[in-house]
């Protein structure tokens, strides 16, 4: 698979996400469902701690890519919803470092939410990957 980024911007390249990306050549793709703080039961963690909500919802997401023989490195889109976005952007930083290393940027969308679908989610992240 190759990837070109298009950027007409460098704006959004600070913020670890390119505006857009061309994808040559995927052979399989895998669309994920939203991933959230939840553990192995499907029960809500950390209450009320939109850090630990975002790296454990980030871990559910790698385990998920894992499942598919899959990484972070083979994903070609986000979307990402919180209830409190100044508080989810305060803690991007996790998502840099996950995908910093990895030197990925895939496209990003972030929106504000009322709720999600537990009582006490704060965050949430769902991908598309391709390889």
């Amino acid at each position: 698979m190759k990837r070109t980024p298009v950027n007409p911007w460098d704006w959004s390249l600070k913020l670890g996400y390119n505006q857009a990306e061309i994808i040559d050549g995927p052979s399989r793709q895998l669309i994920c469902a939203g991933q959230t703080a939840v553990d192995g039961e499907g029960n809500p963690q950390h209450p009320g701690d939109m850090r630990s909500q975002i790296a454990l919802a980030l871990d559910n997401l790698e385990a998920v890519l894992a499942g598919a023989d899959m990484n972070l490195s083979n994903i070609i889109r986000l979307g990402v919803y919180a209830t409190d976005v100044d508080e989810a952007l305060k803690n991007f930083d996790l998502l840099g470092m996950r995908f910093g290393p990895i030197q990925s940027a895939p496209p990003m969308t972030l929106l504000g939410v009322t709720r999600l679908a537990l009582p006490g989610l704060l965050f949430e992240i769902e991908a598309t990957a391709a390889v």
